[in-house]
């Protein structure tokens, strides 16, 4: 049964995890025996992310790319490719938030949303693709969606439409891809005790709210999500795909 969830000989590039919810993957998929890469956009942190790792004992290295950069993407690959690696599973994970009412919202501001949190997963996972399809063994794609993949909030449209393109883009990426053994799924975490949600956390009244709607009566954590990474990850998933499963305390269940 532990084969079904075993990682080992695979690679793993996990966008956005120098720190925070892709951090926490990085370390679980490594952790079910995969190599895997780390990405950002600043080499420092980068680095400090893989040294980390490492001091586990698990096998990892680090890019600094920009993920929302065509070319930097496609040089990228085109690098481990010369260096004989074969990414076989892609977590689209780098994302960003920018909160501002819509009549406020500038259309620089939009498109970085946009760019960062829905653009990059296909840019990403079209180049992976292409490798999968053309080394004949499969894959696996998993996209980080949100909540709000599902529902909107005020003040966050353009991310609301980001994790709501998420959802439809993996559907299309199953529709075209499943063909080649490439599995195409999606994460909807809920509320996640992150950097990026640290003012959340700290406003008091959000916080009570957060805890006060959700079955769960908390935030989750990081390292929550991992299970069902690795789950998408393995072999397990093999006839799964096209799906998008919520980790969220059980958020949307109550809605």
């Amino acid at each position: 049964m532990t084969k079904l969830f075993d990682l080992s000989g695979r690679t793993a590039l996990v966008t956005g995890s120098a720190r925070g919810i892709g951090y926490s993957l990085a370390e679980g998929l490594a952790a079910a025996g995969a190599g895997v890469i780390v990405n950002g956009t600043k080499a420092d942190t980068v680095d400090a992310a893989v040294s980390r790792l490492r001091e586990q004992g698990f096998d990892a290295r680090g890019r600094a790319f920009d993920v929302t950069d065509e070319q930097s993407v496609a040089a990228a690959f085109a690098a481990w490719d010369a260096e004989g690696i074969d990414v076989d599973i892609v977590v689209n994970n780098a994302g960003i938030q920018f909160r501002k009412p819509m009549l406020e919202l500038a259309l620089a501001d939009w498109q970085r949303v946009i760019d960062t949190n829905l653009t990059s997963a296909f840019i990403v996972a079209k180049e992976a693709a292409r490798r999968m399809i053309a080394r004949g063994r499969g894959g696996k794609i998993i996209n980080i969606g949100s909540l709000t993949s599902e529902g909107a909030r005020a003040t966050v449209a353009p991310y609301t439409a980001a994790k709501g393109g998420i959802k439809m883009l993996t559907r299309a990426m199953s529709a075209e891809w499943a063909v080649h053994d490439i599995q195409a799924n999606a994460i909807g975490p809920g509320y996640i005790l992150t950097d990026m949600n640290q003012a959340l956390v700290d406003n008091a009244s959000f916080d009570a709210w957060v805890k006060s709607s959700n079955p769960s009566q908390r935030w989750g954590k990081p390292e929550e999500l991992v299970g069902t990474a690795v789950y998408l990850a393995s072999p397990a998933s093999s006839y799964v795909n096209g799906q998008i499963i919520y980790v969220d305390g059980g958020w949307l269940a109550v809605l």
